[in-house]
């Protein structure tokens, strides 16, 4: 998308006929930053030499912003980009992006949120509701304004689905049996919500088995995370959706509340009112598998009906089709692919104050892995093709897999369902809430901070 001089109508500079220097030395930073995609050639060119001349980095944050959207000006913005930083990723806006995120120590002018903000609204004066001045101030911010990309849609142009239409397994015959869904058991309430679904709209807001949930679904990292929405000192359930921006390559949701911007992969607010209000939201265990998996352990489960409200094409294998098949990631975002390539799948358990994933490859010579989390022993259980992986606290109890049958260490048999381990005498493991992720995410946002398995 290029923005037009139309479109950023009133953000020129006065003094066009001003000679070049003149008007290098009448610049203000703002009216530097702007110039790029809304002043006439000479005030444009005029506003790169400012910016050289000053040879200061705070501009990068401001002129990487600029290449995306005016594509005509590029190799300009980029020579000017490489005389301030010293580096030279020519018009390349992926590795510029790439560049900002490892420098963080590089603060953007003071007058960048300004125009960060101008720019966003002139592509959603929606935008506004996420952006307020009092809300994107450094110190106000959980996440860097500067890394804060559009995602190419306006707010809630991939549209939440809330208390959607449900029917029963046997009238969903548009359901083929290797489709993917998102399984859910709360107290009893089983349901299934297919990918391909679910992929147009990322996100839903339900109540299953009396608790109100959101189902955050984002595409790019490859992970659907089903979270509790009922917060201790709040009203009523907040209810999200997707606000068109990303972060590293993950969603920013938005609660309809008060329009605070949320980590998709976290659950916290990260910019907006209800940043520091030290909410995280709870996870709830969440499965995907194919629809025929589901459906036989699951006979009485309800299923997304096609009737939801939009047009789009539901079929198997459209949404997003071309991103899943190939190894690249569509926006940046920082990985280390040492161990793993961006986008293998993980499964990520973060609970009993720890992370932890297990690469989804290491269920392929084994559908069982005894292993733990800080000092919780865990039982997972995976199946490669289903893209599966189910959690289990186990105790001192260490299990094996023969067939379809699962036994502990004295050869008890145990069964196997969505909310919990059942064994003899009553005996009961509960199930962890974790999710599948596409590596760079679980790279990207923990790092360091958590522990891969290797076994």
């Amino acid at each position: 998308m290029t923005l037009t001089r139309r479109a950023f109508g009133g953000l020129t500079l006065s003094g066009a006929l001003l000679p070049r220097a003149a008007l290098s030395q009448a610049l203000s930073p703002l009216h530097a930053m702007r110039a790029p995609l809304s002043a006439p050639t000479t005030e444009f060119e005029a506003a790169l030499t400012w910016m050289e001349e000053r040879g200061s980095p705070d501009m990068a944050a401001a002129l990487i912003t600029a290449l995306r959207f005016s594509r005509s000006r590029g190799p300009q913005i980029a020579e000017t980009l490489t005389a301030i930083t010293g580096e030279d990723y020519f018009t390349d806006w992926f590795q510029w992006m790439l560049w900002q995120e490892r420098n963080p120590q590089i603060t953007p002018h003071a007058d960048f949120p300004t125009y960060k903000r101008e720019v966003m609204l002139r592509i959603d004066d929606n935008f506004d509701l996420f952006l307020r001045p009092e809300d994107i101030r450094p110190d106000r911010m959980r996440i860097r304004l500067e890394e804060i990309t559009w995602g190419g849609v306006v707010k809630d142009g991939i549209p939440s689905l809330d208390n959607p239409q449900l029917i029963p397994a046997g009238e969903a015959e548009y359901l083929r049996g290797d489709d993917l869904v998102f399984g859910v058991s709360i107290n009893g309430d089983v349901r299934a919500y297919p990918l391909r679904i679910m992929g147009w709209h990322e996100m839903f807001n339900e109540v299953i088995g009396g608790v109100p949930v959101a189902l955050a679904y984002c595409t790019l990292c490859g992970s659907g995370i089903l979270f509790e929405t009922d917060v201790p000192g709040r009203s009523a359930p907040l209810v999200f959706g997707s606000s068109g921006f990303l972060y590293r390559s993950n969603k920013l949701m938005f609660d309809r509340e008060t329009h605070s911007l949320w980590n998709q992969w976290t659950g916290k607010p990260v910019v907006g009112p209800l940043v520091d209000s030290g909410i995280e939201l709870r996870q709830r265990p969440v499965v995907i598998t194919t629809w025929d998996s589901w459906k036989a352990s699951n006979p009485g489960t309800m299923v997304l009906s096609l009737n939801t409200g939009h047009r789009r094409d539901y079929g198997s294998g459209v949404v997003y089709n071309d991103y899943f098949a190939s190894p690249d990631l569509m926006f940046p975002a920082q990985v280390d692919q040492g161990r793993h390539a961006q986008k293998d799948y993980v499964f990520a358990v973060r609970q009993f104050g720890a992370a932890r994933a297990w690469p989804l490859k290491a269920f392929g010579g084994r559908p069982i892995i005894n292993d733990a989390i800080a000092d919780t022993p865990l039982l997972l259980i995976g199946d490669v093709g289903k893209r599966s992986v189910r959690a289990y606290e186990r105790g001192d109890r260490t299990f094996t897999q023969s067939g379809s049958k699962i036994a502990d260490q004295t050869g008890a048999a145990w069964r196997v369902t969505e909310d919990a381990l059942l064994g003899p005498d009553g005996a009961r493991l509960d199930r962890v809430a974790g999710h599948i992720s596409y590596w760079f995410a679980w790279d990207n946002y923990l790092g360091d901070a958590a522990t891969v398995y290797d076994g």
